[in-house]
């Protein structure tokens, strides 16, 4: 009897300590989920009938290109920008069939008609220079030449340079505002078209920062495709920077604010928020970016909204520009695919569109294909 009592004692306790081990596993589990408070913050809902989103689909253009190859056990230390910034006019210096190239064939005649400034025009709006901008430029640089007696090909490469720089605006501030207020980081919200080259931009902008020495998290609220935050996530890791990512089909809303609220606890410099690739033509995806928007600001400002095109769309980038400075109040814009100098107008045109500056070009594939843009170097680089 004494025994039996004995054994019925010790499954007793058992049981006891399962239940005990299991509720405190459960609690701990129950900590993971976002807090109460980002269901408040985030319960807004929008309504619209493109859930999937469409930008699942190929209507949006091409995928990103992979990363390229390299082993993420370790950590790189990212090239400096003032690096980038040489290979930038090396490249679009060895391009051809370049903008510059054809202006200053041009202009290196004898003889400058009529007939030779309206090729000029053609040449300028070919590359995307926008009507507006070609007649100011053909205009300003017609009188000049003429005022002043230009009639020979250097004086005219010089006079070309001056005015195309003006056009492209050397007095605009291109810096990255990525110093927030009260110790809060910076945010820097980035947005465009799935295509255009967006995530990766997003990964090549924090080995930028982490070359100048900026502790980074990333945010991959591009919930609606699995390999979109898979893929920031491995840019994070070669240089040593925290992904912040939710459940596939997840609020994109809830994990920029998780990536703030992470950035704030670690005392981090900068958040980089990746948006899922938006048709500018579909209100209720446009809505919903303005929602992550909102969200984010109810922990930190955003300091930065970056909006990223492809510089070979031509006036579809622009009017994708005009779309989403609608929404989220773009305040930069990052031109990727400007390998080539053919189509370099676009950078005028889409300053002029928007009234903000570009901030960063992309020149190719690699990893530190990311440059800050310098109005000066480009022009040098189209004029060889």
């Amino acid at each position: 009897m004494t025994l039996t009592v004995l054994l019925l004692t010790i499954l007793a306790s058992v049981v006891v300590l399962g239940a005990g081990a299991a509720l405190v596993i459960g609690r701990g589990r129950r900590e993971l989920p976002p807090p109460a408070d980002l269901d408040r913050v985030t319960e807004e809902v929008i309504e619209h009938p493109e859930h999937p989103e469409p930008h699942l689909g190929d209507e949006d253009g091409p995928a990103e290109p992979p990363i390229p190859e390299a082993a993420v056990d370790t950590i790189d230390r990212p090239e400096s920008p003032q690096g980038r910034l040489v290979r930038l006019r090396a490249r679009l210096a060895r391009s051809q069939g370049s903008l510059g190239k054809g202006l200053l064939a041009v202009l290196s005649r004898s003889t400058l008609d009529d007939a030779a400034w309206e090729e000029i025009e053609d040449t300028l709006l070919a590359a995307d220079v926008g009507v507006t901008a070609t007649d100011q430029l053909v205009a300003n640089l017609r009188t000049r030449m003429r005022v002043e007696g230009i009639d020979d090909p250097a004086r005219a490469k010089s006079a070309l340079r001056e005015e195309l720089i003006g056009l492209i605006g050397p007095s605009l501030d291109r810096s990255l505002v990525s110093t927030g207020t009260d110790g809060k980081p910076g945010v820097v919200l980035v947005v465009g078209v799935n295509g255009t080259g967006k995530t990766t931009s997003v990964g090549r902008l924090a080995r930028v920062l982490v070359a100048e020495n900026k502790t980074v998290v990333l945010g991959a609220a591009d919930t609606f495709r699995a390999a979109a935050a898979d893929q920031l996530q491995t840019w994070g890791e070669r240089v040593g920077v925290p992904t912040v990512r939710g459940p596939e089909g997840g609020d994109p809303a809830s994990v920029g604010f998780e990536a703030v609220q992470r950035g704030i606890a670690d005392g981090t410099d900068v958040v980089l928020v990746d948006t899922a690739g938006r048709l500018h033509t579909k209100a209720g995806l446009m809505d919903e970016l303005g929602k992550v928007k909102r969200v984010i600001e109810k922990q930190a400002p955003v300091t930065e909204v970056l909006l990223v095109i492809d510089a070979t769309t031509g006036q579809n980038g622009l009017t994708q520009a005009r779309v989403f400075g609608e929404v989220v109040d773009v305040t930069g814009i990052v031109l990727t695919k400007l390998d080539g100098t053919a189509k370099g107008g676009i950078v005028i045109a889409v300053q002029r569109e928007l009234g903000v500056p570009v901030k960063f070009v992309g020149l190719g594939e690699g990893a530190d294909d990311l440059a800050p843009f310098d109005a000066n170097e480009f022009v040098d680089a189209l004029l060889g």
